[in-house]
């Protein structure tokens, strides 16, 4: 990509920040005066303040309360089913759906644009993105859009200033009604809706989790050739589950939740952003990078969350590999931001 960049912000109600060849300045500068000027109206459907008692007492979003729920209880069991293939697998898998889904896939290419990339490998990407079990990307990225249009004030989906665990990971357990669902997603994430793929796999987010379940169990049932199998057949098919899907999906979500949590709260701050964002160094090692948040949240777009040196991220190491690879292009560098850009 060249240095030759401009950074602008989509007039339009998500919000997100888009790169703009420096031939367009002019242009850009307007839309950006003009977004500047346009206050963004409320959404059609009310909602009840934050954590506030209006907002629970329209009941739980059971579906999910009840998902999680269970997917926690059988996590508990994972130290009855120990084995070291069921190890490997929680790693392998917890950095495809963590690092690879939700980070690079989720958060970096699809909220923001970070880099781009050919559209089998964006699918991809969300299939592993929503086989965390943090919801499709349609519902990801729209709540994410809306958390940086919103950060850290009234309508931030997640924000610690209405309770640290409701920013955790009570926020999407209120019933918020059909209605309000779509209204963000088509608020937020307009661009999202009208890829076919990305419409299939919100529908399939559930039954995705059963057909792994389904396929862990048979590789630890029939896995002979890796020491599984064998008379203790359900055992091992069952640890498959437990570790690759229960324990590893309770990993990938509460490492990402401490994102929404812990970095508004807890650490040290390289830019004067309008938000609460911070650095931390422990979620950006358990996070795949992520924990770097106040380096995000003051140039979204940059597709490197760590910005010193021994701020490490992992994830922004695999999008480089893409990028030698021919698999990632337009990558956006911190350089490529214009001097004097204020942080957001």
């Amino acid at each position: 990509m060249s240095n030759d960049v401009t950074q602008d912000f989509d007039p339009s109600s998500s919000g997100v920040a888009i790169v703009t060849p420096k031939s367009d300045e002019k242009k850009s500068a307007a839309l950006h005066k003009k977004a500047a000027k346009k206050e963004r109206p409320p959404m059609e459907t009310p909602m009840p303040p934050a954590n506030s008692w209006a907002m629970w007492r329209r009941g739980l979003d059971w579906p999910t309360v009840l998902w999680i729920g269970l997917m926690h209880v059988v996590a508990l069991s994972a130290p009855f089913f120990f084995n070291w293939q069921a190890v490997v697998v929680f790693v392998v898998l917890s950095f495809a759906t963590g690092s690879l889904g939700v980070c690079m896939g989720y958060h970096r290419l699809l909220t923001h644009g970070s880099f781009q990339t050919y559209k089998p490998i964006r699918w991809t990407l969300a299939f592993l993105g929503q086989l965390s079990g943090e919801g499709s990307a349609l519902t990801w990225v729209a709540n994410h859009r809306k958390h940086h249009a919103y950060s850290d004030k009234d309508g931030d989906p997640h924000s610690p200033r209405h309770g640290k665990w409701w920013a955790h990971m009570f926020w999407f357990m209120p019933n918020l009604g059909q209605k309000w669902h779509k209204e963000v997603l088509s608020r937020y994430a307009p661009d999202m809706m009208k890829d076919r793929v990305m419409v299939l796999l919100h529908k399939m987010f559930l039954p995705s989790h059963f057909i792994l379940g389904v396929i862990l169990f048979a590789v630890g049932y029939f896995g002979t050739a890796f020491g599984m199998g064998g008379e203790n057949a359900v055992w091992y098919g069952t640890s498959m589950v437990v570790w690759g899907l229960a324990l590893r999906m309770i990993y990938v979500m509460h490492i990402t939740w401490l994102v929404n949590s812990a970095t508004h709260l807890w650490g040290y701050r390289t830019y004067e952003t309008t938000d609460d964002s911070r650095n931390n160094w422990v979620v950006g090692f358990l996070a795949f990078g992520e924990g770097w948040h106040n380096n995000h949240h003051a140039y979204q777009r940059v597709a490197s969350q760590g910005h010193k040196w021994w701020e490490v991220d992992m994830t922004y190491w695999v999008i480089l590999l893409m990028e030698k690879t021919g698999l990632a292009w337009n990558v956006v560098r911190l350089k490529d931001i214009p001097k004097g850009t204020k942080p957001a």
